[in-house]
């Protein structure tokens, strides 16, 4: 049989596995969630656990209707940064930290400081912030040394499953390489990172490419999901890698916008770059490297105006704000509502909202949200692609962003660019699907699994040309509202501490 592979995508809510045919059609999926924990102010916290729990059951459940014949290996994506710490036999020691934890942000000042903010982005490929494991490793260090030193590993979700289903202590590259603990030009563990992370190499998985195969399912699994011992566990990627490789983007000419909860996106370059306009990680096709941009406050902001404004839904404030003037009456906003990753790296940094006047409604609120995260997209791209050679020709996005008709129009706009819209939901899974595929020797390699696999565009948003030259405008403007905001905030954080 062997005509199906299984892509795993372990998310911040829910683990999916999703069984994929040859051409990518998705043929079943299973999700199973599991909680977040927020036991203290910026501590966010899951029990790797619960994980294994999820993993074991939707895995079970893709066994039951596919049938474990036709599975022929499985890859995983995973929520990228989130660790956690195991002993000898693979039982987490703490609870896993999230890439959503805050506690670090100390560390971050200290070990920039001692080792050198620049020496630090360019060895990492990540500009000193606290979303890298790096950070919170220095954290336990100082907090729980103890738990630390008696540590078998540090293993991100990745590591922590492959252990699980093959007993091996092995992760990718692709997915350790956001943990901020990689040279991210040779892909190997950097000596001076892990040192000042506070751990012993030896507490660190062996390392292999994405798309290779990094064990088989072992028999005592094999029993619990009803799969096939021996099954190729087939190294896989972050996430956010992932996505884009199941978005069609592998190498130079595309470049993919991810438009969820947050706001990603990213682009390939052949060689190693590094700037703080955006991170740079290790290729999930194991060839190259992807230069990305985050903006932490997305989707979840049309969700906050909703509730702070009383409004009925996000489809109501919308159909309103169609009718408002683009530049939305002379107001603006910097969505900083959860601080600003690239380009500035400032977590004291905080949304703002500048003009208003008696004469503004939520409508207005919510057209002048959805063209402040697009200029922050254009300005990010903008720096992003200057260093790979220019405008990539085609732009795909997805997520539940590309629902909204008036951002789409917006966003194409303020971008100066076509935009396409994927048809796939679930592009993490499908990425890793993609490993798997060549990994089992479907396809010659990760990128002509990713040409036979990837479905074409539904649609295409087009920019509105009467549109471009007063956001082009207004886009000038906000390039200076981080600056003009920038020591007030920071004024704010320290008088709140």
């Amino acid at each position: 049989m062997d005509d199906v592979v299984i892509g795993i995508d372990a998310s911040t809510t829910a683990v999916k596995a999703i069984a994929f045919a040859r051409d990518g059609a998705e043929l079943f999926q299973a999700r199973e969630t599991y909680p977040l924990s927020n036991p203290k102010p910026g501590h966010f916290e899951q029990d790797a656990e619960h994980w294994w729990t999820a993993l074991v059951t939707a895995l079970k459940q893709v066994a039951d209707k596919i049938g474990a014949k036709r599975v022929a290996a499985i890859s995983i994506a995973h929520q990228r940064e989130t660790f956690t710490l195991i002993d000898s036999a693979g039982k987490p020691l703490i609870p896993a930290i999230l890439w959503l934890d805050e506690r670090a942000r100390p560390q971050v000042a200290r070990l920039s400081a001692e080792l050198g903010r620049e020496a630090i982005r360019d060895w990492s490929g990540k500009p000193p912030d606290p979303t890298p494991a790096l950070y919170a490793a220095a954290w336990l260090a100082e907090h729980q040394p103890e738990v630390l030193a008696k540590a078998a590993a540090l293993v991100d979700v990745h590591g922590f499953f492959v252990h699980r289903l093959t007993g091996r202590l092995v992760t990718s590259t692709a997915s350790a390489d956001p943990l901020g603990l990689l040279d991210v030009a040779t892909g190997a563990w950097h000596p001076k990172l892990v040192e000042a992370a506070g751990l012993r190499p030896e507490q660190l998985p062996e390392l292999i490419g994405p798309g290779e195969i990094c064990g088989g399912l072992a028999e005592s699994v094999a029993g619990l999901t009803g799969l096939r011992a021996g099954t190729p566990i087939v190294a896989g990627a972050g996430d956010g890698q992932a996505m884009g490789l199941g978005m069609g983007v592998y190498g130079a000419g595309k470049s993919y916008l991810s438009l969820g909860s947050g706001v990603v996106s990213g682009c390939y370059s052949g060689a190693v770059t590094k700037s703080d306009a955006f991170r740079t990680l290790v290729s999930p096709t194991g060839s190259g490297f992807m230069l990305e941009t985050v903006l932490r406050s997305g989707m979840q902001l049309v969700d906050w105006i909703v509730r702070t404004t009383g409004s009925a839904s996000a489809a109501v404030l919308e159909k309103a704000a169609v009718d408002v003037t683009a530049g939305s009456d002379g107001l603006l906003v910097m969505p900083y509502w959860a601080g600003v990753m690239s380009p500035y790296w400032d977590g004291a940094a905080r949304g703002a909202i500048v003009g208003l006047s008696l004469d503004h409604e939520p409508r207005h609120l919510f057209r002048a949200t959805l063209e402040g995260i697009a200029f922050e997209q254009a300005i990010a791209s903008e720096a992003m692609e200057g260093q790979t050679g220019g405008k990539p020709a085609a732009m795909i996005a997805a997520g539940g962003g590309t629902n909204s008709a008036l951002l789409m129009r917006i966003m194409a706009s303020v971008l100066e660019r076509p935009l396409s819209v994927s048809p796939v939901n679930e592009a993490a899974a499908l990425g890793a699907a993609m490993l798997a595929t060549s990994a089992v020797g479907w396809f010659a390699s990760p990128e002509a699994a990713a040409e036979a696999m990837t479905a074409a565009p539904t649609r295409h948003v087009d920019p509105v040309d009467e549109l471009v030259p007063g956001y082009r405008a207004r886009k000038a403007i906000y390039r200076d509202l981080y600056h003009a905001t920038r020591d007030i905030h920071a004024r704010l954080a320290n008088a709140s501490a």
